[in-house]
């Protein structure tokens, strides 16, 4: 590993193979597993540790050994591996799984939730591909039902929303400031990575109009998750479905805390403002409540929400599948009819608060099981605090270009045939521009899954892609056939049967690819196999 002066890794050698290793690391490949103190088997397959040991002594602190602060500050990738255990991992009965939200009985017009689950794990409904955090759920919380998204890049789809946040709201406030200095009112256009949001007005007295604001709330806050734009973070995300759709209540603290109006840095780094943003309350306020009586408290640990939140921002992006002279031109077809207005290709993070990233693209010769091949590399610093305890590894927080996400957080009106009923008889016409990376691997299509294919969801815009729509029907079949090959190229990726550069695998290895650490799973070796969970 070379490392600068400040800590920054800027490459990744033997040492960072080493840091990186517990990233990708699993007992066993597959979307959900059981723990071997449950169910020994004479595969070994499974998670090694129990619950138990993966809370560990819980949250505590950096000066905890085994702690959820402590790993992801000196061991970040441990505690990447081990959220990634607990997404796959199935709860049961006894670790307090269940009921739904009014054991499935209730005001479904008020809480859609008492649609959702029962699930007994996260993959249940993000499984594919294998072992991937990634699509395959459907859930009645809509009358025609929503299907799960996958969840590649979540964490750099949070970073993006939250900073084009602060830019609306920075110039927001500059229009206040402006205003108050000359007495006049002023209107100043909401801009932020190049894409447009309406303006805003401020008057003399210090109040704002936001009725030319596009696309996000009056508030200016950009909601990233749920296809109606509904929840600022990650750790929201997790808490409320770990709730909904599995009957597992978490405790959690800091929620709780911005939920009344305090601010909060998690341990991922995100900050939850309570003073500035309406921030989702958990769904039991003390470790010892039990408010839907199944006779289990603190069913989900804040150590676990911890891990669970750390792994997904540090999530793999999508993949880029085979190209061609088709799909390179394909890609200038789909900035040319207009679809690049809405999927903006590339977008910049300013500050990333990841420790590492993986690029994962088409590769015949190095990509020995699926033809792709994942480069790990690091981005954290090491700090030495005294403490006597592992360096800290917190993240360089340089800048990062998003490359074919293709989204622009907005929410849009695309016509009736994306107009969701809701159970209170109210329709919702917007919703938030999907990412298209990975689209190829995740048919069906739309928010409810009723596109069977891509060319059948293009056709479907309407509104404000009306336009682009026409056109594309109209193209000739040799363009409309580049469009797809394009679109082909933006895949998922099974991690655990990809090669990387910490492991590339070697199909002469015995059992392969079933068996062994030669295989083309993205692990590597451990001097204490026993270790692996």
């Amino acid at each position: 590993m070379k490392t600068k002066k400040n800590g920054t890794m800027c490459g990744v050698g033997r040492l960072g193979m080493l840091l990186l290793a517990p990233w990708f690391a699993a007992a066993t490949a597959a979307a959900q597993l059981t723990d071997l103190t449950q169910t020994p088997n004479a595969a070994g397959a499974g998670i090694a540790k129990s619950l138990e040991q993966e809370i560990g002594p819980g949250r505590g602190d950096v000066l905890t050994p085994g702690s959820s602060r402590f790993l992801i500050a000196r061991d970040p990738f441990r505690s990447i591996r081990r959220g990634r255990q607990l997404f796959q991992r199935k709860f049961t009965a006894a670790q307090g799984v269940g009921p739904r939200t009014g054991d499935g009985v209730g005001d479904i017009e008020g809480d859609a939730s008492c649609g959702a689950g029962l699930a007994d794990s996260c993959a249940s409904c993000h499984g594919r591909p294998r072992g991937a955090a990634g699509f395959g759920g459907d859930v009645f919380t809509r009358p025609d039902s929503r299907d799960a998204p996958h969840l590649f890049g979540l964490g750099l789809q949070e970073m993006l929303a939250d900073e084009i946040t602060k830019d609306l709201r920075t110039t927001r406030t500059k229009a206040i400031v402006l205003a108050h200095g000359q007495g006049i009112s002023v209107t100043l256009p909401l801009r932020s990575k190049g894409i447009g949001y309406g303006f805003i007005t401020a008057l003399p007295d210090g109040s704002v109009l936001t009725g030319g604001v596009e696309g996000v709330d009056p508030d200016l806050r950009v909601r990233p998750f749920f296809a109606q734009g509904a929840t600022i973070s990650i750790r929201e995300f997790i808490v409320g479905a770990c709730n909904a759709e599995m009957g597992l209540e978490a405790p959690d603290p800091d929620l709780l805390a911005a939920s009344e109006g305090e601010i909060v840095t998690t341990p991922a780094g995100m900050v939850l403002n309570g003073k500035s943003d309406r921030i989702e309350a958990p769904p039991v306020k003390t470790p010892g409540a039990d408010p839907d009586g199944d006779g289990v408290a603190n069913e989900i640990d804040t150590a676990v929400v911890d891990h669970l939140e750390f792994y997904l921002l540090n999530y793999f992006k999508p993949a880029i599948g085979r190209q061609s002279d088709a799909a390179r031109e394909g890609r200038r077809v789909f900035e040319d009819i207009g679809c690049a207005a809405c999927h903006v290709p590339d977008l910049l993070v300013r500050r990333d608060r990841r420790v590492a990233d993986v690029e994962t693209t088409f590769d015949p010769l190095n990509g020995i099981f699926n033809r792709l091949f994942a480069t790990a590399t690091g981005r954290f610093t090491n700090v030495d605090d005294g403490s006597g305890f592992p360096t800290r590894k917190g993240p360089s927080l340089r800048p990062f270009l998003v490359r074919n996400i293709l989204a622009d957080f907005k929410r849009h009106d695309l016509g009736p045939n994306f107009h969701e009923r809701n159970f209170d008889g109210s329709v919702t016409t917007h919703f938030l521009t999907e990412p298209l990376w990975g689209v190829a691997s995740t048919a069906p299509y739309g928010h409810d899954g009723r596109s069977t294919n891509l060319e059948e969801v293009i056709l479907r815009h309407g509104g404000e892609a009306l336009s682009a729509r026409n056109t594309f029907a109209a193209m000739h079949a040799v363009q409309q056939t580049q469009l797809m090959a394009f679109l082909g190229t933006l895949v998922l990726f099974p991690p655990d049967d990809t090669a990387s550069n910490l492991d590339p695998g070697d199909p002469a290895t015995i059992g392969f690819p079933q068996f062994g650490h030669g295989s083309v799973k993205l692990t590597a070796l451990f001097n204490n196999p026993s270790d692996i969970e």
